[in-house]
């Protein structure tokens, strides 16, 4: 039953994340801009954390959950099913998404349904880096801001932060998926070049991932912290 209410706490995240992130694009990219719709997803992510963080860890992307089973955190059973939440979750927001736009007389102002994409503003091996590099920032911040014992209330704050610089970065170029999720639930109701451009933004996005898995541990063995003047080792030898 507590595996249950983990799985169904991913697919009510994902769900979340992916209608209001994307349901501000698509309703206020234009009147907003980059700003409003960074920051859309940003708080979004925030209030998850700290919602159901404790009964999931609030991954609400495929990436984070493949960054938390490479570094032993998660059973590969558990990512599984994570994985199997999180694209439900994030199917049945675009679909709501659609519906708005088609029978509740919302102008999309994407015109894709908030889909990511590229070749107006950067070619296909271009996307791939920055999707990797975006993805890797967010991945890390979450993999090293939760492992911390000392002011873990922090911890969803620093994570919505990453989200949102993502987004500020991304948005323009490729509209910063940084979630496999976040990228198929509106290109599988968008269809067409979106459909045909998905792979970039579920592969790379998992590959920033899995980097920041091999690079967390890293940083949190050398991670060092100064109180009152003096240096205090945190996750390494002392």
């Amino acid at each position: 039953m507590s595996d249950f209410r983990r799985y169904a706490a991913e697919l009510l995240g994902t769900l979340l994340l992916v209608f209001f992130g994307v349901g501000s694009a698509v309703a206020a990219r234009v009147q907003g801009g980059v700003v409003v719709v960074a920051l859309a997803f940003g708080f979004v992510m925030v209030a998850l954390v700290y919602t159901i963080g404790p009964l999931s860890g609030s991954h609400v992307n495929p990436a984070v959950t493949l960054g938390v089973l490479l570094s032993g955190k998660v059973s590969a059973l558990g990512a599984v099913a994570y994985w199997i939440a999180q694209f439900v979750g994030a199917t049945i927001a675009a679909f709501i998404l659609w519906a708005l736009t088609r029978w509740g007389d919302v102008a999309d102002q994407t015109g894709a349904l908030g889909t990511n994409g590229y070749g107006a503003h950067i070619n296909r091996g271009g996307a791939a880096v920055l999707e990797l590099v975006l993805t890797f920032l967010f991945v890390l911040v979450v993999l090293v801001v939760t492992s911390r014992s000392e002011n873990p209330g922090t911890a969803g704050l620093a994570i919505g932060l990453a989200l949102a610089v993502t987004q500020l970065v991304g948005l323009t170029l490729t509209g910063a998926a940084v979630n496999p999720a976040r990228a198929f639930g509106p290109a599988i109701f968008e269809g067409g070049v979106a459909l045909r451009q998905l792979w970039v933004f579920i592969v790379f996005p998992l590959l920033g991932g899995a980097l920041a898995a091999l690079v967390a541990p890293l940083v949190m063995g050398a991670q060092r912290h100064y109180w009152g003047g003096h240096e205090k080792s945190v996750g390494g030898p002392k």
